[in-house]
């Protein structure tokens, strides 16, 4: 299970988006060291789709698709977004 979480930790940081790098990263460190197996799964998910589409659905601009709107990894990072003055900034 590390070997997964350190895995996803570094695909959160190397995107290939600026904009999603500057959300998942930080994401990332702060979360991802508490979670358990089926929470590193649905990151896991959730970091197979593409970064448009990620970046759409956390800024609102697109709905969020359904087989996410209830998933609390998701919800914990529309949390995350939503309260993180540097993500919020436009820096």
């Amino acid at each position: 299970m590390e070997n997964l979480r350190k895995r996803l930790i570094y695909q959160s940081w190397y995107r290939g988006c600026k904009e999603t790098d500057r959300i998942l990263g930080p994401f990332a460190r702060q979360y991802l060291p508490d979670y358990g197996r089926g929470q590193l799964e649905a990151f896991s998910r959730i970091l197979d789709e593409s970064d448009r589409d990620f970046y759409d659905w956390l800024t609102g601009a697109q709905p969020m698709p359904e087989r996410y709107q209830s998933c609390p990894v998701m919800q914990q990072l529309v949390q995350f977004v939503k309260t993180t003055p540097a993500l919020n900034s436009g820096n």
